[in-house]
């Protein structure tokens, strides 16, 4: 065997060691429908390659600082209570799931019980309930050609689960928090979110750590709107600075629907957000909005994908990047129109700062048009502050280090604003006041 499959087989086994279960524990009781889903899952990750920098869709995202380090599944689980995690709270969000090192951690969650909603872990599910899963769980994000997405289908055994059921209206936020306490572990969160028709929700999908340390996280999130659902995503990833997060989210839009995501990458070592977005059905809505802010040797990685397959489609898409010290931004943004898919109306938009001499941003907004009658743009900007704007600050009394505090500052709350949830956007404002201010 050569060097490089050795080190990718020992890299895939370290993978999916979890999925052997400790001496003396019991297998969970799952339908067959699911056994057969995670053995598929299992084939297709022994199958597939690691991902390197000869792969087109991960030339600027190397992963070799990953792959040298070996994470283990939990074997303690870390029992936590309400005060170590109370400054971690959304006072606006009844609704609480909380997931400690992948682990279910039902003393730390709560829920506002309502007819038909279906909401809590996949391990307390009746049959019933699980019965509706299968129509979706595993259907959306494919991991026929991505390895991490396999792995974690492989290791599904929990899962956040959220179903909103027809007319609904979910009036607070949701908050799904993963917490990370334990160093070098390996966790696979799992999240499927299901609207009905004409429903309403707001989901915050939150990860944090408590401890500095190196560990890997790989979530994999499957959103599906039905006609008329309208569903606010904000996605929080705050890990440590050693942290390992790759993710990816598949977001199914079904008939006059409206799906709106906010994603703030802030912490990891090396983080990787994949967000695809179908449209199933006419007449949809979808606004991806989306900011990096690192520094140090931090690299932050965004690919989306939004295809447009039937006609009378709208899409907006904004991502900035504020990067620092000599940490890497990524985002390639790509933008489909099938045939057919006529009135397709889109924008995407990239902007990027940078903060020092040695930061570096790759960012690569795509078309494909395979329609004839669409209204379609696209840019990028990569560059420093403007000069003019600073004098300008300066001339009212300001110091130049606080005016350029103040317009990077007023660069990523831009995003920040954008959150529909107050007491969020003031922690998340003052964190990027913070990040900003500390720059050289």
């Amino acid at each position: 065997m050569s060097t490089a499959l050795a080190q990718d087989a020992g890299v895939l086994n370290s993978l999916l060691a979890g999925l052997a279960l400790p001496p003396g524990s019991a297998a969970p009781t799952q339908p067959d429908w699911l056994k057969t889903l995670r053995g598929r899952a299992l084939e297709r990750a022994n199958a597939l390659a690691l991902p390197n920098t000869h792969d087109e869709a991960w030339r600027f995202t190397p992963l070799a600082a990953l792959f040298s380090q070996s994470f283990q599944p939990l074997r303690t689980p870390t029992h936590l209570q309400q005060d170590d995690v109370a400054h971690l709270a959304i006072p606006e969000a009844t609704t609480r799931l909380v997931f400690v090192d992948g682990v279910y951690a039902p003393q730390l969650s709560s829920a506002s019980p309502q007819a038909g909603l279906v909401m809590g872990n996949l391990a307390s599910l009746t049959t019933a309930q699980m019965d509706k899963l299968e129509a979706h769980l595993g259907q959306h994000a494919s991991f026929q050609d991505t390895l991490f997405t396999a792995v974690n289908t492989a290791f599904l055994q929990d899962a956040a689960v959220l179903m909103l059921p027809r007319d609904s209206v979910l009036a607070a936020p949701v908050h799904l928090l993963h917490i990370a306490t334990q160093p070098n572990v390996a966790s696979h969160p799992r999240l499927l979110l299901v609207a009905g028709a004409a429903s309403q929700a707001t989901l915050v999908e939150d990860y944090v750590a408590l401890h500095p340390d190196s560990y890997f996280t790989n979530a994999v999130a499957e959103v599906v709107l039905q006609a008329n659902a309208q569903v606010t995503h904000v996605r929080l990833q705050r890990e440590s600075l050693q942290a390992f997060h790759m993710a990816s989210c598949a977001v199914s839009l079904g008939a006059a629907s409206h799906y709106h995501s906010v994603n703030l990458a802030l912490g990891a070592q090396i983080s990787r957000l994949d967000l695809q977005v179908f449209q199933a059905a006419e007449g949809t809505q979808c606004t991806l909005d989306g900011l990096a802010l690192i520094s140090g040797e931090q690299l932050a990685d965004t690919h989306s994908f939004i295809d447009h397959a039937k006609p009378h489609g709208t899409s907006r898409q904004l991502h900035k990047c504020i990067v620092g010290g000599t940490a890497h931004a990524v985002f390639n943004g790509q933008v489909m129109v099938r045939p057919g898919a006529q009135q397709t109306d889109s924008a995407q938009s990239s902007r990027n700062l940078l903060l020092s001499a040695k930061a570096h941003v790759d960012t690569q907004p795509q078309l494909e048009i395979f329609a004839d009658d669409v209204k379609c743009t696209h840019g990028a900007t990569v560059g420093q502050l403007d000069s003019d704007e600073v004098f300008y600050l300066q001339s009212r009394g300001l110091s130049e280090r606080v005016a350029r505090n103040l317009l990077t500052y007023a660069f990523g709350a831009d995003i920040i604003d954008r959150i529909p949830v107050a007491s969020l956007r003031q922690q998340l404002e003052q964190t990027v006041l913070e990040q900003t201010t500390s720059q050289p």
